[in-house]
This record gives C-alpha cells, structure tokens and sequence, in this order.
C-alpha cells in the first residue's frame, strides 16, 4: 500500500489540473496551506514559468569555461605572436637582430595595444580559475616574443627615436598612457604571479613612462593636453583635460611597481591618483563618475560613459590586489571602491547589461562595460570589499549577460569601438559596436574568470524564485 502524498503535493497537482500551464522549476517549496479546503485561483501563481531573455541562475564552472575556451580558441586563432617582412611577407625567425622591414604578422587585434594588455590579464586569471595551461602559454609566448623585441630594438629606438623603425615601436617610445600603462601592469601581473619571462627592460620603458614622462597637473594628477613641444599645449581633446580612462591606464601599473620594487612612494601615488580622480571627477549622489574634466572649467556636463567607469571599478580592485592593508590609504581606496559599487548597481538593466551611458536609458546596453563590471564586483565578493549576499546574484546576472554576446566562433558582440570624449550625448549614444573591437576581449575573460572563483566560493540558488546567496561551500 503506497503511503499518502504529502498535502502540498496534492496542492500542486490540484492546481495544475486547475491551470493548463507549466509550474516551471522551484528552489523552494512554498510553504504548506493553512486553510483546508479548494485552492483558490491564485494558490501558485507565483511559481509560474518566467521567460528571462538573460538566463536567471549562476553558471556552473564547466559552462563558463565553455565560452571562455570559444573566445580563447578565436584569439588564439587570430592574434599570431610571428615577425614577416613587411616587404615579402615571408616569416621572419630571427628575432634577436633588429631588421627593418620586420613587422609583427597582422591578426585581428594588435599585441601591443592597451586592449590587448587587459587580455593578457584576462588570459592570466583564466589560468588560474580553470588550470588550463593553455591560457597561460598564450601569455608567456606573447611576452617572451616582446621581451625579445625589446632586446634588439630598444637600442635602435633610443638612437633615432624619430626616423627608427621597430615592430613595437609604440611601446619602446610610449606618447601617452594607452602606449605603456595596461601592457606594464600585465608584465607585473605576470612576473608576480611566477612568470620566468624577463621583463626587465619592458618594466623599465613603460614603468618610467607612466610615473615619470606622463604629463600630470600641478597637483600631480596624471593628465592629457600638457605641452606640444613646441611653445603651444596639445589638444587632447583640451588642455589639462582628465579622462576617467587613465585611472586604469596608469594607477594599477603604480601600485604594481610598489608590489614589485618595495618602494612605497609608487603606492603613495597610486592612491594619491584615485582620490584626486574622485575628488574632480566622481557624483557621490550617482555613485557614478563622469567622463571628462578639464582644470580651470567652472561647469561640465557629465556624461557618465560605462566603459571609463569600468576602467575606474577595475582600477581600484587592482589596486587594492597589491597595496597593503596597512597603508594609510588603503581604506580611502575601498571605501571608494564601495561607493561606485553602490552606484553601478542601480543602473544594471532587467537583461543583466548596463547602457552606454550609464544614466541613459536611450542609449544602448553595452557589453564590454558590463563585462568590466561583472568581473570588479565578483572580484570585489571573492575579496570580501562587498557583501555577496548583495551583489553576488548581480555579478551573476552580468556575466550571464556578457555570455549571452560570444558567438559559437569566439567573437563578442556589443563592444563599444575606442571612444575619445566629448560633452554631448550624441557622441557617446552613436558609437558604433563591433566583433573587431578589441576592448570587450580582456573584460570577457576577466569576468568569467572571477564568476569561476566566485562560484566555487559561494552558492546560489532560487529561493522564492529570486536568484540569492544560499551559503559558503565546503
């Protein structure tokens, strides 16, 4: 004789014979009636099927390794680490000996570009959260074949640093942070966490670069738009113009040569930049920054751009990986890093994205942005700067969102093109997007990562049909 059926079972099965429609799958039991008796009409309606254009629940580690592997065998694919002559176009093996027809094989995205050290980073943290060596191969061949160019074309740069020709000239003559400042902060990254790559030379080039020969304000605030060297002042796109940008492009590689040399007069800076960036430049009402600013102006239209925002988030949690807790600054840092955190997750959309414009509804969702994002506040829960009872489920949803936009072949969709600035809306909501665009690659790679290590440390679940933290694991 079978045993009698548990009443909220038979609850169940009388309402679905009641509502020809699909309960859908519950975490959590709703709790047993108290009036005995029909169930009236509306007894489960709230566990009906929910259609999510995102999906509404946290990725295993398998399934997040599956779309970082498609995006990783796309690069892979499409970024060669080989010389050619630029003449012939045949391989050019040498290396050790500067050539100057050589030039570096051209793939879909540079190797030396700012995107691409945000890759490297990326390709790092993807070895650490699936121990799969290939994205740390992918790494050490780039760097090695950089580590060699800059062997033997460092000194013909110095030379003639106007007429010599070099495969990565860019970077061995650096004329702005996006030249120097996130490639350092991967060669940092890398050499902390083991690497056997010599980056000596390439530490020295873009280290000095970013903390000596960047033009800076008076007060020392890394800036654009100093002197043109030639009696004049450069338009970048104003004189003494800050873009939120730099806050990545120069203040993680600081902090990193603190970590690296001992010294702490480059923590000192890296803090001093991330105090006088917010003081100028961050909406504490928002909890949001703007994106341009230039000394001496009385008013600026705030445009809030999502992806300088996500350089900021990102540059704090960088800094905060390597500046000590007993530096005097180090809290100053978090809190601000709090803050914008607060701020950031009262913009994400219903879909898991944020919009161009962070505060614009009329603009489009963007996806390298919300990648940054998702990846900083992961970052920012496994770190415990933040409560993942609060923002573990958003992070969750963000990183669902930026895997919803990687192709079966491995590119991403959505990704802003390189943007200037500007103190207009049009200019920001008719950015073009592209699969070309080589700033959503890094992000990408960050974030599921970080959802990786995230995932394993807490879990979450349905309960009552809302995505919430559910514990630590064992």
């Amino acid at each position: 004789m079978q045993s009698p059926k548990p009443r909220h079972t038979m609850m169940a099965i009388l309402v679905a014979g009641l509502f020809p429609f699909s309960l859908g799958a519950i975490a959590q039991d709703a709790p047993p009636p108290q009036e005995k008796g029909p169930a009236p009409a509306d007894a489960m309606l709230h566990a009906l099927e929910v259609t999510y254009p995102t999906p509404y629940r946290a990725m295993e580690a398998a399934e997040v390794k599956a779309v970082l592997d498609r995006v990783f065998t796309y690069l892979d694919r499409t970024t060669p680490a080989e010389l050619i002559d630029k003449t012939t176009g045949a391989a050019i093996t040498d290396v050790a000996k500067a050539n100057p027809n050589a030039v570096l094989k051209p793939g879909d995205f540079r190797l030396t570009s700012y995107e691409w050290g945000v890759t490297y980073i990326g390709m790092l943290a993807a070895a650490q959260a699936t121990g799969d060596a290939r994205y740390q191969d992918y790494v050490t061949k780039r760097h090695t074949l950089l580590s060699q160019l800059t062997r033997a074309y460092l000194p013909v740069v110095k030379a003639d640093a106007q007429n010599s020709h070099a495969p990565i000239k860019s970077f061995l003559n650096p004329h702005a942070l996006d030249d120097a400042g996130a490639l350092c902060h991967s060669f940092m990254k890398a050499k902390v966490a083991g690497s056997k790559v010599d980056y000596g030379q390439m530490i020295g080039v873009c280290g000095d670069f970013v903390t000596n020969k960047e033009y800076r304000l008076k007060d020392g605030t890394l800036a654009r738009g100093g002197p043109d060297g030639k009696g004049g002042r450069k338009m970048r796109p104003l004189p003494d113009t800050l873009w939120l940008d730099d806050m990545f492009m120069g203040v993680p590689t600081m902090a990193y040569l603190g970590k690296t040399t001992g010294d702490s007069k480059y923590y000192d800076d890296a803090v001093r930049q991330v105090q006088q960036f917010s003081k100028r430049m961050f909406n504490p009402k928002l909890g949001i920054y703007m994106h341009g600013y230039v000394e001496g102006k009385r008013d600026h239209p705030e445009l809030r751009w999502a992806r300088a925002n996500g350089w900021a988030v990102m540059s704090m949690v960088e800094v905060l990986e390597v500046l000590p807790k007993t530096h005097k600054g180090y809290n100053a840092v978090l809190e601000q890093l709090r803050a914008h955190i607060r701020g950031l997750a009262g913009y994400q959309t219903r879909d898991g994205f944020w919009h161009q414009l962070i505060d614009r509804n009329d603009t489009y969702q963007e996806t390298s942005a919300t990648a940054i994002y998702a990846y900083a506040i992961a970052r920012a829960v496994n770190r415990g700067y933040v409560e993942p009872e609060m923002y573990g489920p958003m992070a969750n949803l963000a990183w669902n969102a930026v895997a919803s936009k990687v192709t079966q072949n491995g590119q991403i969709e959505g990704i802003c093109v390189g943007t200037g600035m500007a103190f207009d809306p049009a200019f920001y909501a008719y950015r073009p997007t592209s699969v070309k665009a080589a700033h959503g690659y890094g992000p990408a790679l960050l974030a599921g990562a970080e959802i990786i290590e995230m995932n394993k440390k807490f879990k979450f679940g349905l309960n009552d049909s809302g995505l919430m933290f559910q514990g630590g694991r064992d």
